[in-house]
């Protein structure tokens, strides 16, 4: 009885509690990663560029691969270097051929339309 309510204890600890820090070990690149998204988010594009290949350079699984190729795409675009943009979302496409925008992300004017170009020119899976 007791070690069934220590696993729920620890199964609300490490997944129903947000606001807790993630105990799991990250990959490598996971801290550089998490600083790129939140210098990107503080509109600091080279340093989150510089963080975010760091990131890349380190190791990551392959969502946070997708979601560093994200963002440097985001940069891309929104620094007016589409290329880099179309680019970096293939390359997101190439680690998770599922990868999709949010909502709010797929409807930005400026990246929503190269992504779905970038998407729509992928051969789909039967």
């Amino acid at each position: 009885m007791l070690s069934r309510l220590m696993l729920a204890a620890l199964t609300a600890l490490l997944f129903g509690c947000s606001s807790m820090p993630n105990l799991l070990p990250g990959s490598k690149g996971s801290e550089a990663l998490k600083v790129g998204v939140d210098e990107y988010a503080d509109g600091s594009y080279p340093a989150a560029t510089k963080n975010l290949q760091s990131a890349l350079d380190l190791g990551l699984n392959a969502q946070e691969q997708a979601r560093a190729h994200k963002y440097l795409a985001f940069i891309g675009c929104v620094t007016g270097k589409t290329t880099v943009c179309r680019e970096e979302f293939g390359k997101a496409l190439d680690v998770d051929p599922a990868f999709e925008l949010t909502p709010a992300e797929a409807g930005h004017p400026i990246w929503g339309p190269v992504f779905r170009s970038v998407k729509a020119k992928r051969p789909t899976k039967k």
